[in-house]
């Protein structure tokens, strides 16, 4: 099927257009607006949309939050240093912090820690090592917190700690130091593939964990977790086989955002799911919770089923003042009032949703960048189509351009966006930049930098292996731009981010499907060969 694939896209490729950009002009007068609302292409009904609320485990008609939340712009997510959450933020807006002098522009590998493999739980076979999303979390803990946690007495001591925190599909969460890849505490051990990135609390040591699915052993079933990271004693698990849920998967790819005491998590189930923890200090000295206001939003679409255009979400939401944008699984994209939990407006963006959408403000006024995987809307028989890159009015949801590339797909290794896209800062403020997996051939790839204005292709780096890892921007302390993206085969690509141009490249032996996390010169990443990497960036 492989070779059918490649001999026909060679075959079109004189006929037809492989990249297509369309540009719209906005119907509502959302740079006047101020706070979202649908216009009539995005009106809710118009997609079918029909929403659920259960309070507590009662279903609602209407909620109102306690404490509402207002996400301002210039809010930092992050109390303290460090990679928090998939993409850095509540806007995805990066997985790098710090400076990176590339005077060589060369990679080395610094250091390497083995992971292992857990069963599936269904069929046969293994998770193996690091997968999509599989970012690791990196922080830099106060001295306070480092002597109420139960890292190693060296670690503690040790004046400069950065704590890499990689949950992996071995059932694991592996706890390294940043320097040396050496253990700051003992494994905690789950027993269920994590596939997502985690999160930790923007301001207390608490770490969110979803499984990606199920385990093998009965009554493994995939629910998310919340770890205390004082002791990693569990606090609280929740969403598994639950009644509310209209989906019967269930897994926890999506990466959540915590504010005001509140969480905020999407589900494969194709629940949204809020709560507050309550946090307090115990009898103990420790940090306790007492969870309570227990919000789930579920909804079906016009084309959703349990056959094809599923519902659920695998991708991170992101926030802007008090709306969480989320896309899903069967090719909508929604925009929810998370003080009300009402949905807003809600878009058709074509195809199931894996990477998450960053968030962009532009003159003062907030955009959405969000590509699709190919795996609705290819040709039966040949498994070809168009795969979207879209431009969305985050007031309205109205397009504002989509650039398409056209793809391969094969069932269970889709082609098209899988990833996270780079928004641009500094020398390279004015582009995003997006991998595009299995064009022009099957196994092959793009790496593209689109003008944010206008969608007009600014750069492309060929790839000769298709890729699913989100790329990472590193920066100088001029704003000179670096990008690093890994492959399928194991390659990690590192890129001059004005030009495109191949800097330097180094083989870390497997698939690179997980995306990295970058503080200063060091960038870690997982890969499907059941190894953590830590990467010098010279």
């Amino acid at each position: 099927m492989m070779a059918l694939d490649f001999f026909m896209m060679a075959l079109l490729r004189p006929f037809r257009q492989f990249t297509k950009l369309r540009r719209f002009r906005p119907n509502g007068k959302a740079q006047n607006d101020l706070f979202p609302h649908a216009v009539e292409q995005t009106e809710p009904q118009k997609h079918g949309i029909c929403a659920q609320l259960e309070i507590d485990g009662r279903q609602v008609e209407n909620y109102q939050r306690k404490q509402p939340i207002c996400v301002e712009d210039e809010t930092i997510y992050a109390k303290y240093d460090g990679i928090v959450t998939f993409r850095g933020d509540h806007r995805r807006s990066g997985a790098s912090i710090g400076r990176a002098e590339l005077t060589q522009k060369k990679l080395k590998i610094k250091w390497s820690v083995n992971t292992g493999k857990l069963a599936k739980g269904y069929g046969k076979g293994f998770w193996t090592g690091s997968g999509w999303t599989g970012q690791p979390l990196i922080v830099h803990w106060t001295e306070e917190q480092k002597m109420r946690m139960n890292l190693y007495e060296e670690k503690k001591e040790k004046k400069d700690l950065w704590e890499v925190i990689y949950a992996t599909m071995d059932g694991n969460v592996y706890f390294l130091d940043l320097d040396d890849g050496s253990a700051t505490r003992d494994v905690l051990k789950v027993g269920l593939p994590f596939k997502g990135a985690g999160a930790l609390h923007p301001s207390l040591p608490i770490l969110h964990l979803g499984p990606g699915d199920s385990g093998a052993g009965e009554g493994e079933y995939a629910r998310a977790y919340l770890y205390r990271l004082e002791d990693c004693e569990k606090l609280l698990e929740y969403g598994g086989q639950d009644p509310f849920s209209i989906r019967q998967f269930c897994g926890f790819d999506s990466s959540p955002l915590f504010f005001n005491d509140y969480i905020f998590e999407p589900s494969e189930n194709g629940i949204i799911y809020s709560f507050k923890l309550n946090t307090y200090i115990g009898e103990s000295g420790k940090l306790e919770i007492a969870p309570d206001e227990f919000v789930k939003l579920r909804y079906t679409t016009a084309r959703s089923s349990e056959q094809s255009y599923w519902l659920g979400m695998e991708d991170s939401p992101v926030m802007w003042k008090n709306y969480l944008y989320i896309a899903d699984n069967g090719g909508t994209m929604l925009c929810v009032d998370v003080n009300t939990m009402n949905i807003v407006w809600t878009q058709d963006v074509a195809d199931d949703t894996n990477g998450s959408a960053v968030l962009s403000i532009e003159n003062e006024h907030p955009y959405l960048y969000i590509g699709t995987s190919l795996h609705w809307t290819p040709s039966k028989r040949l498994r070809l189509g168009d795969c979207p890159i879209f431009k969305l009015d985050a007031i309205t949801g109205e397009y504002v351009w989509i650039r398409s590339y056209f793809c391969s797909t094969i069932a269970g290794i889709s082609g098209g966006i899988q990833a996270t896209a780079v928004l641009g800062k500094e020398e390279i403020e004015d582009i995003v930049v997006f991998p595009v997996a299995r064009t022009p051939s099957v196994r092959n790839g793009l790496l593209v930098a689109l003008d944010k204005k206008t969608g007009r292709e600014v750069w492309r780096y060929r790839m000769k292996a298709y890729t699913w890892s989100s790329p990472v921007a590193v920066y100088d302390e001029s704003g000179k731009a670096y990008i690093l993206q890994g492959d399928s085969v194991g390659t990690l690509h590192l890129l001059d981010g004005r030009t495109g141009k191949l800097l330097h490249k180094i083989e870390l032996g497997a698939n690179i499907e997980a995306s990295p996390a970058v503080v200063d010169h060091t960038l870690v990443v997982g890969t499907r060969g059941m190894k953590i990497f830590g990467i010098q960036l010279e």
